[in-house]
C-alpha cells in the first residue's frame, strides 16, 4: 500500500484548492494511505473529504515560545514517523511546511512550482505545464510529477446529516427556509482591497429580492460581522445575516444549496466554486487565471485599473479596489448565470 503525506496548512482558499491532490491519488491508487497535516482553521474541511484517511493537526502558536517548542515537537515528529512515506508533498512551500515536510520519513519529496523561504531545499519544486495556470492546477501538477494521472478534478466534501439539520435551522432562525431560491453573499476577505464595498452588497441585495431571491450574508470574525451591520443599516429590507451564525460543515450546506454566490477571492467563494454552485468572484489585486472560481473564471469579474493585480494586502495608492465593479455589472452577471 502507497502513503502519501500532505503538507497544507492554511488559508482556508488555499486549502480548498489542494483538496483535488486527495482524490486524484485515491482515484489513481485505490488503497493508498493520505494522511494531510492542517492548521486548526482548516481542519473542519479537510475531515470532511471521504479521500483523506488522517489528520495531523499542526497548532503553529503552541510553537513559538521555546517551552512550546520543546513540547509540541516531539509528539509532532512521532505522528508523523509512525509511517514511512513514499512520497511526501508539501504543496504550502513556506519554511513552517518544509520543517514539517523535513520529518516525513519518504524517498521523494515534492513541492509547488513557487516555493517560498527556503522550502526548495528540502522538496524539489515541480515546474510543470500548468507553471502560470490556476492554483488548482499547479498543485495537481504535483501529483502528476509523481505519475498520478488526474483524470477528473474534484472537491469532493461530505456534510454529515447532522450539520446538514443545523444548517437548516439556522437559516430557519434567522427567518427563511431553505428551500426558496437563494444566493449567498460571501462579504469578507483577509485582505482589505479584496473586499467589495458594504453599499454595494447592499444594493445588490435590494436588487436580488427584487428578483426573488433571498440574499444571504456569510462570513465570520469582527470585521465580517460590522461589515453585515452596515449592509443590513444600507438595505430597503434587510438581507439574511448568518455572518459568525455557521461552521465550515454548515456553510459548506448552504453553498451546496444556494441558487449562486458572490463575493471576493476569498475562502467561502471558493468553496462555492468547488462545490460546483455558480460563482461569481469580483477581483482586483489577484488575477482570475490564478485565482479566479476553479472551472468558472468566465465568472470573475475584474477591476478595470491598471494597476490590477498588484498582489498586494492593502493599496499602496489609497483606492478602495473594488469600487469600481458597479452593482449594475453584477447583475448582469447574475441575470445570465439565473
Amino acid at each position: 500500500m502507497r502513503n502519501y503525506l500532505i503538507v497544507k496548512l492554511s488559508a482556508i482558499g488555499d486549502v480548498i484548492h489542494a483538496l483535488p491532490v486527495a482524490y486524484a491519488l485515491k482515484e489513481a491508487y485505490l488503497d493508498c494511505h493520505i494522511t494531510w497535516v492542517v492548521e486548526p482553521p482548516a481542519y473542519d474541511l479537510v475531515n470532511m473529504s471521504p479521500y483523506i484517511d488522517e489528520i495531523i493537526l499542526f497548532e503553529k502558536k503552541k510553537f513559538k515560545s521555546l517551552r512550546g517548542f520543546l513540547h509540541e515537537y516531539g509528539p509532532l515528529k512521532r505522528k508523523i514517523q509512525q509511517r514511512r512515506y513514499d512520497a511526501v508533498l508539501d504543496l504550502q512551500g513556506l519554511f513552517k511546511s518544509a520543517a514539517i515536510a523535513r520529518l516525513g520519513q519518504a524517498p521523494v519529496k515534492l513541492g509547488m512550482c513557487n516555493m517560498r523561504e527556503f522550502s526548495d531545499k528540502i522538496s524539489k519544486p515541480v515546474i510543470g505545464a500548468h507553471a502560470n495556470g490556476h492554483i488548482v492546477e499547479r498543485y495537481l501538477d504535483v501529483a502528476r510529477a509523481l505519475g498520478c494521472p488526474v483524470n477528473e478534478v474534484r472537491f469532493t466534501l461530505e456534510v454529515p446529516e447532522r450539520e446538514a439539520d443545523l444548517a437548516r435551522q439556522v437559516f430557519a432562525q434567522a427567518g427563511a427556509n431553505m428551500a426558496n431560491p437563494y444566493v449567498v453573499l460571501a462579504i469578507g476577505a483577509n485582505w482589505p482591497n479584496k473586499r467589495w464595498p458594504a453599499e454595494s452588497f447592499a444594493r445588490l441585495a435590494d436588487k436580488l429580492y427584487d428578483r426573488k431571491f433571498i440574499p444571504v450574508l456569510v462570513g465570520g470574525g469582527l470585521v465580517d460581522e460590522q461589515r453585515a451591520a452596515e449592509i443590513c443599516s444600507y438595505s430597503d429590507i434587510p438581507p439574511l445575516n448568518l455572518v459568525g451564525r455557521t461552521n465550515f460543515k454548515q456553510l459548506t450546506y448552504i453553498l451546496q444549496n444556494a441558487r449562486l454566490t458572490v463575493g471576493g477571492d476569498t475562502g467561502p467563494v471558493h468553496l462555492s466554486a468547488g462545490m460546483g454552485t455558480k460563482t461569481i468572484m469580483l477581483m482586483g489585486p489577484t488575477d482570475a487565471n490564478r485565482n479566479g472560481p476553479y472551472g468558472q473564471q468566465e465568472n470573475a469579474i475584474e477591476v478595470d485599473r491598471s494597476c490590477r493585480y498588484c498582489w498586494k494586502r492593502a493599496c499602496p495608492k489609497n483606492i478602495d479596489c473594488l469600487q469600481n465593479i458597479t452593482v449594475e455589472k453584477a447583475m448582469e452577471k447574475i441575470e445570465e448565470l439565473c
